[in-house]
């Protein structure tokens, strides 16, 4: 069932009381790529310190929220029903393990209604960006919101590779983009991209392809809790895209679902 509004503030802190611990263990973290291993294919990494932080986040909500379900990269789905948790341990690692200041710890809370609450802890800046739904997004406690943004000249684009490779119409896209004066970023942690719009950091953010809930859910959030519009390539607002996902300022949102609709 959806979570009352009066304990989704405790749901939140307990979310960024977690983002914490696991900012600390990946920032103490010294991965390099003799060390690590791979999954699907060589691109995949994987290291003992992203199964490290999983297990610490599935202990922590097993001690606290018995009854809680947990989802999460490494080692899939628990038993439970009702609340869910899904969790990236660490997003981005590709430049986790090659010492790049590009990864984040990704945790996002489900009931019957959707996203109810979401982190993104960035441990290259010791900043952990949240959100809970109707009460806005935060970086570090503090609310922060999306850019004022009415054209693309001047601001940026992230975006990020499907599965290491380019996304239909991706050239496309950037050229456009480039055309009218804004710069693109493709930097390597997906929930980092689409909590950067949340935070005013980046006008928007275009993830064409599908992505799972642990990689996108909590980013989404915070960006639509920012302020920034969060919709699929159909256009149509309202939970997690499942057709990729544009989170966009109010003020650019428009133009660039035209450019994602037209190149795909």
């Amino acid at each position: 069932m959806a979570v009352p509004t009066d304990e989704l503030q405790s749901l939140h802190e307990f979310a960024v009381a977690l983002a914490g611990a696991a900012m600390r263990t990946i920032a103490a973290s010294r991965p390099e790529p003799a060390t690590a291993g791979t999954k699907a294919d060589a691109a995949d990494w994987v290291t003992p310190f992203d199964r490290e932080v999983e297990r610490l986040t599935r202990d922590e909500i097993a001690r606290r929220f018995p009854g809680h379900r947990v989802v999460g990269e490494e080692y899939g789905g628990s038993d439970g029903d009702g609340f869910t948790w899904y969790v990236d341990p660490i997003d981005g690692t590709t430049n986790f393990v090659h010492g790049l200041p590009w990864s984040s710890y990704s945790l996002a809370g489900f009931d019957e209604d959707g996203v109810a609450v979401g982190v993104v802890a960035d441990p290259a800046r010791g900043e952990i960006l949240s959100a809970v739904r109707g009460g806005g997004a935060f970086a570090d406690g503090k609310p922060v919101s999306c850019r004022p943004a009415g054209s693309l000249a001047g601001e940026v684009l992230l975006t990020e590779w499907s599965k290491n490779r380019p996304w239909p119409g991706m050239y496309t896209v950037l050229t456009e983009v480039s055309d009218r004066f804004a710069a693109t970023r493709i930097m390597g942690s997906c929930a980092l991209a689409l909590a950067a719009v949340g935070a005013g950091r980046a006008a928007g953010a275009l993830l064409p392809g599908r992505y799972n809930l642990w990689d996108v859910a909590a980013g989404a959030l915070i960006a639509r809790e920012g302020g920034a519009l969060v919709h699929g390539r159909d256009g149509v607002s309202g939970g997690v895209p499942e057709d990729g996902i544009l989170a966009a300022a109010p003020g650019v949102a428009g133009e660039l679902w035209q450019l994602w609709r037209a190149a795909a």
